[in-house]
């Protein structure tokens, strides 16, 4: 439910761009959605073809690109996704410590029209 609000200020984001480049309609946006961001990108989705109905926005793609979380090795530096039941590198056996890769949550391009 908290996607909601959040593509709202998608939305109004958008809009205000299209409306700063003097265009008619927003043609896709591309988000960038961490696994590990709290956001869920189906449920973005949903929201933003209800909310974008009478906006600049309407229409327009989204584009959502998932990142999953990945660990670092502190021994070799190696950064991982984790496998099932494991924390180990793959590369030298040393359990892996948790990053900021899978954390994010932003918009990457707004392509206008």
């Amino acid at each position: 439910m908290h996607e909601y609000p959040i593509t709202e200020q998608i939305i109004k984001i958008c809009s205000q761009h299209c409306a700063e480049a003097k265009a008619d309609k927003v043609v896709s946006v591309s988000l960038v959605v961490g696994d590990y961001s709290g956001c869920v990108g189906e449920s973005i989705q949903m929201y933003f073809d209800i909310i974008s109905e009478g906006t600049p926005c309407e229409s327009a793609k989204l584009k959502i690109k998932r990142v999953k979380p990945k660990l670092k090795c502190p021994a070799c530096g190696e950064f991982f996704e984790r496998a099932p039941m494991s924390f180990a590198c793959p590369k030298c056996g040393v359990d892996g410590e948790p990053t900021e890769i899978g954390k994010e949550f932003y918009i990457e391009e707004i392509e206008v029209e």
